[in-house]
């Protein structure tokens, strides 16, 4: 099957201004600027958060001379990734043990890998404890996958963080350590394959800490 043969598959959530935000972000605006009948174009405004939605967090989001979101090299946007499926609720954390338990089945992660973690908690979006109670990362798996400088993790929950942890103990260390993280993804069970194609495009926002971005697994 040659490449055009695949259908890819969109790993992102629709930005709109129903779509939870953060707790203390803005809502997304949808600002009507021009239209048809007065300007001939339609056109619109957008206030938003850079992290809205499926969003790339770039390590200046917690790291004082961390890397920002236009001086990511694009080779680092895409390419091969890893899946793994780990079905997790409300407060369970992803450790150590649950990703050497997938290298025992499926062979040892090599470095500079991009992972991503399907957990199912995006079935939540709609519900109160989306971003207070989704499962995460803890400090075991952040510091493991920092020792084979992975590249890239992305996760379908609102935060690479255990949503108790208001400390953002994983955000520090992945982003100490360079690694890009990819939040609030979806359809990452329709990804049939533990191997797969990604690409990951953020806006080229200078100085920013992130941006929402289109995720596509092919």
């Amino acid at each position: 099957m040659n490449s055009i043969d695949v259908k890819p598959i969109d790993l992102t959530l629709t930005i709109s201004e129903s779509i939870p935000s953060f707790p203390g972000s803005p809502k997304p605006q949808f600002i009507s600027w021009s239209n048809l009948k007065d300007d001939g174009y339609n056109l619109e405004l957008l206030f938003l958060s850079t992290h809205t939605g499926t969003h790339l967090d770039a390590p200046f989001h917690f790291v004082k001379n961390g890397m920002k979101i236009h001086q990511i090299p694009l080779n680092r946007l895409l390419g091969k990734a890893i899946l793994i499926k780990l079905e997790k609720t409300k407060n369970t954390k992803i450790s150590k043990t649950d990703i050497t338990l997938f290298e025992k089945k499926n062979g040892k992660i090599t470095n500079n890998s991009s992972i991503f973690f399907y957990t199912g908690w995006q079935k939540n979006l709609k519900k109160d404890n989306y971003f207070t109670e989704n499962p995460g990362l803890d400090i075991s798996a952040a510091k493991y996958l920092s020792s084979k400088n992975i590249n890239l993790v992305g996760i379908d929950s609102p935060s690479i963080d255990l949503g108790k942890d208001e400390s953002f103990n994983v955000h520090h260390i992945l982003s100490k350590n360079n690694i890009l993280i990819v939040e609030n993804l979806t359809n990452l069970n329709k990804i049939l394959t533990k191997e797969f194609n990604f690409t990951i495009l953020p806006l080229k926002l200078k100085d920013a800490t992130g941006s929402p971005v289109r995720a596509i697994a092919s």
